[in-house]
Order: C-alpha cells, then structure tokens, then sequence
C-alpha cells in the first residue's frame, strides 16, 4: 500500500480542483428570476390589450395588469329605451380585454415560470 503524502487534491480542505463549492460564486438563480418576473410585471403595466363588442361598437382598453384604462362607446349603440343591450355590450368588451390580458400575462411569465401555474402570477 501507498502512503498518502497529505497532497491529494481531492481531499484537501479548502476546495481545490474544479468542483463547485456549496454557496461559492455564480449568480443567484432566484434573484434572476425574481428581476425577470420583476421586468415582465413592469412590461405588463405598461402594454395594453383592446377588448370589443357589438362590432367595434363598444371598446375597452385594459393593461396587462388587468386595470381599465379607456371605454369607448358608438353614439348609434345609446339607446334609451334599451339599456340593457348597452350594459351587455360593455361587459362583453370587458370580458374580452381581460381574456386577452390573461393571455399577454400568460405568455409573459410563461417564458419565466416554465409553465408552472403559481398563483398571483396570472
């Protein structure tokens, strides 16, 4: 049997070699992807989504955070005597924005979360 002269790289204190080192160095995975859902969560306040209704009669405009930011109706869709037909107009084109900004939050974060469905993130 061999003596062990104490200068085995592998088994030395200290690290040494190229085998990564618990906590040593590199970037933070989570602190990436906190500044890159950090960024989406910016982009998504910032880009609207147009909902509509009756044709173009009524629209919506919503950010990607779901926050209403226009509502536009068609003077020729005002009726008096109907309106009921107006208030179904208006939450048909809400409805619709807010599915299209889903679907903005969804292809925003999807990149991100790989798929995963974590609630708070759309």
């Amino acid at each position: 049997m061999a003596k062990s002269s104490g200068n085995n790289r592998y088994l030395r204190r200290g690290g040494g070699g190229n085998l990564p080192r618990p906590g040593g160095g590199g970037a933070n995975p989570m602190a990436a992807a906190q500044e890159m859902l950090a960024k989406a969560q910016e982009q998504l306040a910032v880009t609207e989504v147009e909902g509509t209704s009756g044709g173009g009669a009524v629209k919506v405009r919503m950010t990607g955070e779901h926050k209403i930011t226009d509502l536009t109706i068609q003077p020729d869709v005002v009726d008096p005597e109907d309106v009921e037909m107006l208030q179904d107009l208006i939450l048909a084109a809400i409805g619709d924005a807010h599915e299209r900004a889903s679907a903005l939050q969804s292809e925003s974060f999807g990149a991100i979360t790989g798929g995963l469905n974590i609630p708070g993130l759309g």
